[in-house]
C-alpha cells in the first residue's frame, strides 16, 4: 500500500482509498474519547451554574478550567516513562479511575478551593485517557488514521452532544447539574470491561515503545509547528464549549437552564462534522480540509457574534462547530505523520500545548468578560483562527508530513509486534 499524506490512503494502484476496520481496539479507543467528551461538554454548560451557586467572578471560575488544564500537564509529563511501566492498557485504567475520583469529588465538594482541586484531579485522568486512546488508535489504523481518530472524535462529540442537555434538563427539574456529571462513573466502568475484551498481547496498548520512541531528542520542525496549529485550535475550542452559555445568556436573555442546552449546538456541529471529515480524510489531503475548517470556523464566530436573536446565534454556534469539528482530528493526525516513531512523545507534548490552550484560552477569556463583556470577549475566537492559519501556513512551507508505509507495528509506529 502506499499513501499521500496522512489523512488519505489508497491501494498499491493508488486508485482505489482504503477504508478503516474496526475491531476491540477501536471500540476502546471510541468509548475512551465518548466517556470524556461527556465530562467535557458537560463541564461548560455546568461552568455558569457553578458560579452561580458558589457565588464566585467569572476569573475565579475560570480557575476551575486551568485546573482541569494542569491535569493535562501532569499527563503530559507522566507521558511514555508511564506507558513503559503499565503499558497503554494500564494508563486506561488509571485514567478512568482518575476521572471518577475526581468527578465524584467536584460533586461532593462546595467550595472553590475544593472544586477546583477536584477539577485538576479530573484533568489527570481524562488527559490520560486521551492521551493514551488517540495515539493507540494513530498506531492500530496506520493509514486509516485519519479517519480512525476524526470517526472516534465524531463518536465523542455525539456522546457529549447529549451532555448539556442533560445538565439543563437536570436543572430545570430541580435536580441540580450533578446527576448529568455522575453519568460519568458507568460510563468509565463500561470502558473498563471494553478495555479487558482487547486481547492481550495488542502492540497498540500492551506494547513497549520501540527504540526510536524511548530514545531522547526533539521532535523535526515540521512536527514542532504542526503542533502549535493543534494547540491553537484547542484553545478555539475550549473557549466556544466553555463560554458559549453565558455569550448566549448575557446576547439574547436567555434562561441559564435554556443557555445550557444551547452549548449542545457547538457539540452538535462537531459531531456532525467529525463524521463528514472521517470521510472525506479517505480521499483528501488533510491540509485542505484543515485550512477549509479554519475558515467554516471563522464564518461561524461571524453568525455567532453579530446578532442578538437566539435563534440566529445558535446557528452560528453550529457552522463554528462544523469547523472545529477537523481541527483536532486532522492536526493531530498530521503531527504524527511529522513524528514517525515518536506518537507517544508528540501526544506528550501536545498534551503539555493543550494544557496552555484549554486552560488558558477560557480564563483569559473570562477575565477579559469581566473587564468587558462576554460578548467583547469572544473576539479571541478569530483571532486564535487566524494564529492557527499563519502556523499552518507557515508548516506547509516548511514542508509536508509523509504517511509511513503500514508494513509491520515496528517500521511504522516504534511499537515491536505483528499487525493485527
Amino acid at each position: 500500500m502506499t499513501g499521500g499524506l496522512s489523512g488519505r490512503s489508497t491501494d498499491d494502484a493508488g486508485a482505489r482509498p482504503v477504508g478503516l476496520a474496526r475491531d476491540h481496539v477501536t471500540a476502546a479507543g471510541y468509548v475512551v474519547l465518548g466517556t470524556w467528551a461527556w465530562f467535557l461538554y458537560g463541564f461548560g454548560a455546568i461552568l455558569p451554574l457553578l458560579r452561580t451557586e458558589e457565588g464566585i467572578s467569572r476569573s475565579t471560575l475560570g480557575l476551575h478550567s486551568l485546573a482541569l488544564a494542569a491535569g493535562g500537564v501532569v499527563s503530559g509529563a507522566l507521558g511514555v516513562p508511564l506507558i513503559r511501566l503499565v503499558r497503554r492498557r494500564g494508563c486506561f485504567v488509571i485514567g478512568a479511575g482518575l476521572v471518577c475520583t475526581g468527578v465524584g469529588l467536584l460533586v461532593g465538594l462546595h467550595t472553590p478551593a475544593l472544586t477546583i482541586a477536584a477539577a485538576g484531579i479530573t484533568g489527570v485522568g481524562g488527559s490520560m485517557l486521551v492521551n493514551t486512546a488517540v495515539p493507540a488508535l494513530s498506531d492500530h489504523h496506520a493509514t486509516s488514521a485519519a479517519t480512525a481518530i476524526s470517526e472516534g472524535n465524531a463518536f465523542a462529540a455525539g456522546i457529549g452532544l447529549l451532555a448539556p442537555t442533560a445538565v439543563g434538563l437536570a436543572v430545570g427539574l430541580g435536580w441540580s447539574w450533578r446527576p448529568a456529571a455522575l453519568v460519568v462513573v458507568p460510563m468509565a466502568a463500561g470502558l473498563l470491561l471494553l478495555v479487558r475484551r482487547v486481547p492481550a498481547g495488542t502492540p497498540a496498548v500492551d506494547g513497549v515503545p520501540g527504540a526510536r520512541a524511548a530514545a531522547g531528542g526533539g521532535l523535526p520542525i515540521l512536527a514542532r509547528v504542526l503542533l502549535l496549529v493543534v494547540v491553537l485550535c484547542v484553545g478555539i475550542e475550549f473557549c466556544c464549549t466553555a463560554w458559549s452559555a453565558d455569550l448566549l445568556r448575557t446576547r439574547t436573555g436567555l434562561s441559564q437552564s435554556t443557555a445550557s442546552v444551547g452549548v449542545t449546538a457547538v457539540v452538535a456541529g462537531m459531531a456532525v462534522g467529525r463524521l463528514v471529515v472521517g470521510r472525506l480524510a479517505l480521499r483528501h489531503s488533510a491540509e485542505r480540509l484543515l485550512i477549509g475548517a479554519l475558515v467554516l470556523t471563522a464564518l461561524g464566530w461571524l453568525i455567532t457574534w453579530i446578532p442578538t436573536q437566539p435563534w440566529i446565534v445558535v446557528v452560528g454556534l453550529a457552522v463554528t462547530g462544523l469547523g472545529i469539528a477537523a481541527h483536532y482530528p486532522l492536526g493531530a493526525t498530521l503531527l504524527y505523520a511529522a513524528a514517525p516513531g515518536q506518537a507517544d512523545r508528540a501526544t506528550g507534548r501536545l498534551s503539555l500545548g493543550i494544557a496552555v490552550a484549554a486552560g488558558g484560552g477560557p480564563f483569559a477569556l473570562g477575565a477579559v468578560a469581566d473587564a468587558t463583556s462576554t460578548h467583547t470577549a469572544f473576539v479571541a475566537v478569530p483571532l486564535l483562527v487566524a494564529a492557527a492559519s499563519v502556523a499552518l501556513v507557515t508548516a506547509l512551507a516548511t514542508g509536508r508530513p509523509r504517511r509511513r508505509l503500514p508494513r509491520s507495528p515496528e517500521q511504522d509506529s516504534g511499537w515491536p509486534g505483528t499487525a493485527s
